[in-house]
């Protein structure tokens, strides 16, 4: 099989995507828009179900995805230098995988060729989050969820 066969994931470096081949990496899990809790003496982050005030639980998909940033001063902004040091990526974040040298899941829309499949593989947040409006900081830690590593 030559490379031009393989698809643009297969061939390219995270590096050498255009931009609207590197969109179409995100999965739309929402994963990456989860709250999460470092525990100040260990270093070690707590994953939560509170998501950013800008994540749609239905679709799992940023409200205000060109202005999150200035919206959402925290919001996590990747490229492809700053992928790998990212501690918050699942280990299904189809980003951190090809950054590993691993291929896409089989349930990733641009293998499944369904948008869908992630919401039916049970890998997405629909449906499993609170929206951060709704809780205070404070509360956060009631909130620590162990399915976020989970493949």
């Amino acid at each position: 099989m030559n490379t031009q066969s393989k698809p643009f994931w297969e061939t390219k470096t995270l590096e050498q995507m255009t931009a609207e081949e590197w969109e179409s990496l995100c999965d739309g899990c929402g994963r990456c828009c989860l709250n999460k809790l470092e525990d100040i003496d260990t270093g070690e982050l707590h994953f939560t179900n509170v998501a950013c005030r800008l994540l749609n639980d239905a679709s799992c998909r940023c409200e205000n995805y060109p202005q999150r940033k200035s919206l959402v001063p925290e919001c996590l902004v990747l490229d492809a230098r700053t992928v790998l040091n990212s501690t918050s990526l699942p280990p299904s974040c189809a980003y951190r995988r090809l950054a590993e040298g691993k291929p896409l899941l089989s349930w990733h829309p641009l293998v499944s060729g369904n948008p869908d499949a992630i919401h039916l593989a049970g890998i997405s947040v629909r449906g499993k989050t609170i929206s951060e409006q709704f809780i205070h900081i404070e509360q956060f830690e009631e909130h620590i969820v162990d399915w976020f590593d989970r493949i």
